[in-house]
C-alpha cells in the first residue's frame, strides 16, 4: 500500500464508527475460532498415538484405551461444532457491517455526485460515474467481508498453528516455517502486478459501460441513421479490451495459487520423507507424524486465503483508489460568507419591487483557449421582459447557467437585487430563479410528483394551480390525471406536454425571475395559444430573461439584447434594432426568410 492508499483507507474507515461494538465482537471471536481450528489435528495424532501405544499427554495416559479414544472423538466434535457455529455468527456479522459501510459510501458518492458542478460532469461520461458508485463500491464491499477481516483470522491461524507446531517438534515445525518465506515473497511481488493489472480492468469496464449507457440513450439515433453495425463493432472492440485487461488479472491470480499449492505439496512431500525417517528410527510416534503432516495442510490453507484475500484486497485499493479520486473532487459551487460589493450598475432594486439582475464586467470560459462570455456587463429593471438574441454558440445558455450559479465566472460578478449571487444562499438563489428549458427532463413517477418537487403542496392546491394554467385539457387526456405514472424521461408524453408540466412546476414556485429558453418550441399552435395566454399573467410583476428565437417572442420583449461571441453588441427594442440595421435586423430578415432562427 502507498501513503496515498493508506489516507484513503483511513479516510473511509470513518464509515465504520457506527459498528465498532460490533467489530470488536467480531476481533475477539478471532482467537477461539483459530485454536478450535488448531486443536483439531493435534487430536487426530494423539488418538493415533493412543491405538498404537505411543507416549501421549499425561490425561490420556491415566486412562484406558476406549476412554481415551472417546474423550478425542468428544473433544474433536465439540471443537468442528464450536468452530462453525463461531465462523457462522463471524461471517453473519462480517457481511452486516459490509453492507452497511457500502450502504453509507454509496450515499456519500450519490450526494458528493450531484453536489459536483457541471465542469465536473461535462468531461465525466456516465457511464464511467456508475461504475464507480456500483462496481466499485461492490468491490470494496467484497474487501471488507471477506478481505480484511479474513487476513486477519488467517494470520491469527497462522500464528497458532505455528506455535503448536514449534512446540510439538521444534525441528519439523521450523523447517515446515521456513518454506513459507519464498512463497510470501512471491505473493508480494505478484500481487503488485496485479494490482496495476486491476486498475486497468476498472477503467475498461467504466468505458465498457460508459458506450453501453450512451447507446441506450442515443438508441433512436441508432436506428434511424442505421448504425448498429458500426457501433456494434465499437462495442465488440471495447469488450475486447476489457477481457485482454481481465485475462492479464486471471494469470496474476492463477500463478498465486499454482506456485502456493506446488510449494504445498512439496513440503507435505518433505514431512512425509524426513518424518518416515524418524518414525523408523523411532525418533518420532507416528501420531506425531500424522499431527505435522495434517498441520502442513493446515499451514498452506491460510496462505491460499490470505493470497486469494490479498488479490481481493488489491482490486479493492483500486476501487478505494477510484472512489477516493471522486470524493476527492473540489465542490465548486458552495455558498460563500462574502464582504458585500457594491455593483458598477445603479441598484433601484426596492423592498417592493424584486427581479433586477446585473451582469457586471462577467467572463467565462469552459476551456482556457475557448472564450465564451466575454466581459459582459448589463442591468435589467425588476419587472422588465428581457430577449436574448444571438448566432448559435454566442452564449446565450451559458449566461443562464451563470446566472443560477451551475458554472462560476473566471471574472467579473453577477447580482440580484442589489446582492452578489455568491452571498446568496444556493437554496434560496435557485428558489428565486425559474428556469424552463428547452429540453425538458421530467423523473419517472407520476405527474403530481413532477411538478411538486421540492414544493408542499397538497392535492387540492395543486389541481387549482392546474386548472389556472390551463392544464384541465392535459390532464384530461391523461388515463388518471394527476396520478398518471411516467415513464423514464416522460417517454410516454409528447414533447410539447413535457414543456407545459415543465412551464407549470416553474410557475407553482412563484418565482422572482423568470428565465425560458424557448419554451414553446415543441408545442403546437393550439397549445401554444394556451400558454402564452397565461404567460402574459405569469409575467406579471416579474422579471422575464427569454432566450428565444422566435419573432412573435421578441417583438413582445421590452428590450433585446443581441450577444455575437460572448459580447453583448446591440441592446435595444424590435423596432429600434431593426432601424439599425445590425447583426438583430440580418437575423431577423433571415429567420423572415424561413432561412434561420434569431
Amino acid at each position: 500500500m502507498t501513503p496515498n492508499d493508506f489516507q484513503r483507507v483511513k479516510r473511509l474507515g470513518r464509515y465504520l464508527n457506527q459498528d465498532r461494538g460490533r467489530l470488536l465482537l467480531i476481533v475477539l471471536i478471532l482467537v477461539p475460532v483459530a485454536l478450535a481450528g488448531a486443536i483439531q489435528p493435534l487430536l487426530v495424532g494423539q488418538a493415533i498415538s493412543v491405538l498404537r501405544g505411543e507416549p501421549t499427554v499425561q490425561v490420556l495416559a491415566d486412562l484406558s484405551m476406549r476412554s481415551a479414544v472417546r474423550l478425542l472423538v468428544g473433544l474433536l466434535l465439540a471443537s468442528v461444532l464450536l468452530r462453525l457455529a463461531l465462523q457462522g455468527f463471524q461471517t453473519y456479522n462480517i457481511q452486516a457491517v459490509g453492507q452497511r459501510l457500502t450502504a453509507r459510501i454509496r450515499q456519500d458518492l450519490f450526494s458528493h455526485s450531484i453536489a459536483l458542478s457541471l465542469r465536473f460532469h461535462d468531461r465525466m461520461p456516465v457511464g464511467k460515474l456508475l461504475t464507480r458508485l456500483t462496481s466499485d463500491v461492490d468491490a470494496l464491499s467484497e474487501v471488507f467481508g471477506s478481505g480484511a477481516v479474513g487476513v486477519l483470522a488467517d494470520v491469527v491461524s497462522l500464528f497458532v498453528i505455528a506455535v503448536t507446531m514449534v512446540l510439538i517438534d521444534w525441528r519439523l515445525g521450523l523447517l515446515l516455517l521456513a518454506s513459507q518465506l519464498p512463497v510470501t515473497f512471491l505473493i508480494l511481488w505478484l500481487q503488485r502486478k496485479y494490482r496495476r493489472a486491476n486498475y486497468r480492468v476498472r477503467e475498461e469496464l467504466a468505458q465498457l459501460n460508459a458506450d453501453f449507457q450512451e447507446n441506450l440513450q442515443g438508441l433512436e439515433v441508432v436506428q434511424m441513421f442505421r448504425r448498429e453495425t458500426i457501433n456494434g463493432q465499437r462495442f465488440r472492440r471495447t469488450g475486447l479490451t476489457y477481457r485482454k485487461a481481465v485475462n492479464g488479472t486471471i494469470f496474476f491470480d492463477s500463478s498465486i495459487s499454482a506456485f502456493i499449492e506446488w510449494v504445498s505439496l512439496a513440503a507435505v512431500a518433505f514431512v512425509l520423507a524426513l518424518g518416515g525417517w524418524m518414525v523408523t528410527n523411532q525418533l518420532m510416534g507416528l501420531g506425531t507424524l500424522t499431527t505435522f503432516i495434517l498441520y502442513s495442510q493446515r499451514l498452506f490453507e491460510p496462505l491460499r486465503q490470505l493470497a486469494e484475500r490479498f488479490t481481493q484486497i488489491q482490486g479493492g485499493l483500486t476501487a478505494v483508489e477510484r472512489i477516493g479520486e471522486l470524493l476527492e473532487q473540489k465542490i465548486e459551487i458552495l455558498d460563500f460568507d462574502l464582504v458585500e460589493v457594491k455593483p458598477s450598475f445603479s441598484s433601484n432594486a426596492t423592498d417592493k419591487s424584486f427581479g433586477e439582475v446585473i451582469f457586471d464586467d462577467v467572463s467565462f470560459a469552459y476551456r482556457p483557449d475557448e472564450p465564451i462570455i466575454q466581459n459582459l456587463s448589463f442591468r435589467i429593471s425588476p419587472g422588465e421582459n428581457v430577449a436574448l438574441v444571438g448566432p448559435t454558440g454566442s452564449g446565450k445558455t451559458t449566461l443562464i447557467r451563470l446566472l443560477c450559479r451551475l458554472y462560476e465566472p473566471q471574472r467579473g460578478t453577477i447580482f440580484l437585487d442589489g446582492k452578489d449571487i455568491r452571498e446568496i444562499p444556493i437554496k434560496l438563489l435557485r428558489k428565486k430563479l425559474g428556469v424552463v428549458l428547452q429540453d425538458t427532463f421530467l423523473f419517472s413517477g407520476n405527474v403530481a410528483e413532477n411538478l411538486r418537487l421540492d414544493s408542499l403542496i397538497n392535492d387540492v392546491e395543486l389541481q387549482e394551480i392546474c386548472k389556472d394554467l390551463g392544464l384541465e385539457t392535459l390532464l384530461n387526456k391523461l388515463p388518471k390525471g394527476l396520478d398518471t405514472e411516467l415513464r423514464e424521461r416522460g417517454g410516454n408524453l409528447s414533447s410539447g406536454e413535457r414543456q407545459l408540466l415543465s412551464v407549470a412546476r416553474v410557475a407553482i414556485r412563484n418565482p422572482t425571475v423568470l428565465i425560458m429558453d424557448e419554451a414553446t418550441a415543441f408545442m403546437d399552435p393550439s397549445t401554444e395559444a394556451t400558454l402564452q395566454r397565461d404567460l402574459s399573467r405569469l409575467l406579471e410583476h416579474r422579471t422575464a430573461l427569454v432566450i428565444a428565437h422566435r419573432l412573435v417572442t421578441v417583438e413582445s420583449a421590452n428590450r433585446i439584447l443581441v450577444l455575437r461571441r460572448g459580447k453583448l453588441v446591440e441592446e435595444g427594442t424590435h423596432k429600434e434594432l431593426r432601424a439599425q440595421g445590425g447583426l438583430y435586423s440580418q437575423l431577423a430578415d433571415l429567420q423572415e426568410r424561413g432561412l434561420t432562427k434569431l
